[in-house]
C-alpha cells in the first residue's frame, strides 16, 4: 500500500481526494480499497490490494500521514481559487443502490434520476471557482473591436458597457469599482489587446485599490486567456458567461432550473480544470498515473466530470418527458398556448400579470428575474381561455452552450400556438435587442408558422412622450399602466383562431337537451339568442374541428 502511494506525490493524491469529494464512488483505480479521509467516506477502487485505512490511525500510510498533518479536507470551506483544484466542483453522487428505495412508480425508469436533496447538494457544491464567495469589487473591461466579424454594428461600446454594469449591479454584494473601454484590433488573440494597451490596462488594474475581480465584457474567455489575465492582474477574472450564470444561480428556485444551471456550469468547470492541470503539469504531477490504473490525475477528473454531465442530462431528459406530458394534457383540453418572450427585463411578466390579473405574479425590475417557465390563464374578448407562458429572457453575446443548457425550458416556445415578442421600446438598444432575440429564435429552429404569425409589442410607451409605432403590424402598449391591452387581446384572438384552425359557427340548439351546457364546457360561447316560442336558441361559438366533430356526432346540430 505504501509503495503504491509513493508512486504519486502525497500532494497530488490529496488533491485527487479533494476532487472526488465526500461520499463519491470512483471506479478504475484498480482493486478495492476503502479510505476514510477525515471522517468522510470515499470508496476508491484500485489503489492496490484490498485495504482498509482509517485516518490518523494508519500511521504507516504515507498519504494519510500527509492528510493528517496538513491537508485537512473541509468539503464546504472556501479554499484559495488556485489551490483547491476543482474541489468546490466535487460531486457527491449516490450509489445506484441508494435509488432502490425511491418511489415505487418510477423505481425502474428513474434508476439514475437525481432526487431533490441530491440536486440541491450538487447545486451548492458545483459553484465554479470565484463565484458565490460573498462580496465582489469589480473592475469592468470592455474590448471595443474596431473592425472584423466581431465588431458590433447595431450598438456602441458605451451601451455595451452600460449593460455590463447592469449585470454586475444585478448581483447582491457586487459593485463596480471602476471601468474602462479599450480599443482592440486583435480580439481573437490570447490577451485580446495589443502589447501597449494590455500593459497600460494591467498597470491601471494593479493601481486601483480594493479590486477583487475583473469582468472582461466578452462572450467567453478561453482557458488560456483566463489564466494569462489572472496571472497578470492577480485577481479572479470573469466573462459574460460566468457572470450571467451566477445571476441565474442566484435566481434559481426550482429543481429544473438548478439542473439546467448545473449543466451550463460544466464548460466553466472544464476551463478551470485545464488551468489547474496546467499548473500541476509545471510541477510534474498532472500527467502521472494513479496507482497503476492506467489513468492520469487529469483523466480521472475529466471522467468524473463527464459522468456528472451525463447524470444531469439524464435527469433533464426525464423532466423533459414530464414537461411533454403536461403539454399534451394542455393540448387535450384544447387551451391555446401563447408564449411571451423578449430581451431580459423588457416587461414580459408585467404584461402577463396585466393580461391575466394573476396576483401571484410579482414582476421584478432586474435582469433574469424569470428562469422557469410559468403558465397563466387569461381570457380573450370572445371569452376564449388561453394560456400565457412566461419564458426566460434573452441576452446578447451568450454562447450557444448556455442556450442549449436551457433547451428543456425554451422548448415550450416551439410548441406554442402563438408568439408575442415584447420589446422595451424605451431602451436605447431596443433595435439591437430585437436582432438578438430573432437570432436566438432562428438558432432554436422555431417553426416558420410561428415566426410569421408572431405579434411584436412595443412596451413601456409610458416612458416616451407621444409615442407612435414607426413599424407596421406592431402594437404600442404600457403593461404597467395597462394601456393598449384591449387591442393586444383582439390581435391575439385573431391569430389564435387562425393558427389553431378553430371555427366560428352559429349553431341551433334544442334547449330541452344538454347541447347548450355541452358547448359552454367544450367550446367558447360568444352569444346566445333564445327563441322561447320554439324552445331553441342560436348559439355563436368558437370551436375546434375536433370538438365540433364530437358535438356533431352526439347531437347532429344544424349549422347556419
Amino acid at each position: 500500500m505504501v509503495a503504491l502511494f509513493s508512486m504519486t506525490s502525497p500532494k497530488l493524491l490529496c488533491g485527487l481526494l479533494q476532487t472526488l469529494g465526500p461520499s463519491c464512488n470512483v471506479r478504475t483505480l484498480g482493486h478495492s480499497c476503502n479510505v476514510r479521509t477525515l471522517g468522510h467516506s470515499c470508496n476508491v477502487r484500485t489503489l492496490g490490494h484490498s485495504c482498509n485505512v482509517r485516518t490518523a490511525a494508519a500511521t504507516s500510510c504515507t498519504l494519510l500521514q500527509t492528510l493528517s498533518t496538513g491537508h485537512t479536507h473541509r468539503p464546504r470551506a472556501a479554499a484559495p481559487a488556485h489551490s483547491r483544484a476543482f474541489a468546490l466542483s466535487a460531486c457527491r453522487w449516490k450509489n445506484t443502490d441508494d435509488f432502490s428505495s425511491g418511489q415505487h412508480e418510477e423505481e425502474d425508469d428513474d434508476e439514475d434520476f437525481i432526487g431533490d436533496s441530491e440536486v440541491e447538494e450538487l447545486f451548492q457544491l458545483q459553484v465554479p471557482a470565484g463565484l458565490g464567495e460573498g462580496q465582489q469589487r469589480v473592475f469592468i473591461v470592455h474590448p471595443d473591436v474596431k473592425w472584423g466579424s466581431r465588431k458590433q454594428h447595431l450598438t456602441t461600446a458605451e451601451l455595451m458597457m452600460a449593460e455590463a454594469v447592469g449585470l454586475v449591479n444585478t448581483l447582491d454584494n457586487w459593485r463596480v469599482v471602476d471601468k474602462i473601454i479599450l480599443s482592440t484590433k486583435t480580439p481573437e488573440k490570447k490577451k485580446i489587446f495589443g502589447k501597449g494597451n494590455f500593459q497600460s490596462l494591467t498597470e491601471k488594474i494593479r493601481q486601483t485599490a480594493g479590486i477583487s475581480a475583473v469582468f472582461v465584457n466578452v462572450e467567453r474567455l478561453s482557458p488560456l486567456s483566463e489564466r494569462e489575465f489572472e496571472e497578470a492582474w492577480g485577481v479572479k477574472v470573469f466573462d459574460r458567461y460566468s457572470v450571467v450564470l451566477h445571476i441565474f444561480r442566484c435566481n434559481a428556485r426550482t429543481k429544473e432550473a438548478k439542473l439546467q444551471i448545473s449543466l451550463a456550469e460544466i464548460p466553466l468547470l472544464r476551463s478551470r480544470l485545464k488551468n489547474e492541470m496546467a499548473n500541476l503539469d509545471q510541477q510534474g504531477g498532472g500527467s502521472r498515473y494513479i496507482g497503476g490504473s492506467g489513468e492520469t490525475l487529469i483523466e480521472v477528473q475529466q471522467r468524473l466530470l463527464k459522468e456528472r454531465e451525463m447524470k444531469i442530462r439524464s435527469a433533464l431528459e426525464k423532466l423533459r418527458r414530464k414537461r411533454h406530458l403536461l403539454r399534451s394534457q394542455r393540448k387535450h383540453k384544447e387551451f391555446p398556448i401563447v408564449s411571451v418572450l423578449g430581451y431580459t427585463n423588457c416587461g414580459k411578466t408585467t404584461l402577463i400579470k396585466a393580461l391575466t390579473g394573476d396576483s401571484g405574479l410579482q414582476p421584478r425590475n432586474q435582469l433574469f428575474a424569470t428562469l422557469d417557465v410559468t403558465v397563466h390563464a387569461g381570457q380573450l374578448p370572445s371569452h376564449m381561455t388561453v394560456l400565457y407562458v412566461d419564458t426566460i429572457g434573452f441576452l446578447s453575446q451568450l454562447p450557444h452552450q448556455l442556450i442549449d443548457s436551457f433547451s428543456a425550458t425554451l422548448e415550450d416556445i416551439k410548441h406554442s400556438d402563438l408568439l408575442v415578442h415584447v420589446r422595451d421600446i424605451s431602451h436605447p438598444e431596443t433595435v439591437n435587442q430585437k436582432v438578438n432575440v430573432l437570432r436566438v429564435l432562428k438558432n432554436m429552429q422555431i417553426p416558420d408558422r410561428l415566426m410569421s404569425s408572431m405579434i411584436e409589442v412595443h412596451n413601456k410607451i409610458d416612458l416616451i412622450d407621444n409615442y407612435q409605432c414607426p413599424e407596421p403590424d406592431t402594437l404600442a402598449i404600457s403593461a404597467l399602466e395597462q394601456r393598449g391591452l384591449d387591442e393586444l387581446r383582439k390581435a391575439v384572438e385573431a391569430e389564435i383562431v387562425n393558427s389553431t384552425g378553430k371555427h366560428i359557427l352559429d349553431l341551433t340548439v334544442d334547449l330541452s337537451t344538454p347541447q347548450l351546457s355541452w358547448l359552454y364546457k367544450e367550446a367558447t360561447v360568444q352569444d346566445v339568442q333564445v327563441n322561447a316560442d320554439e324552445g331553441s336558441a342560436v348559439v355563436k361559438v368558437i370551436i375546434s374541428a375536433a370538438a365540433y366533430g364530437r358535438y356533431n356526432k352526439v347531437f347532429r346540430p344544424v349549422a347556419k
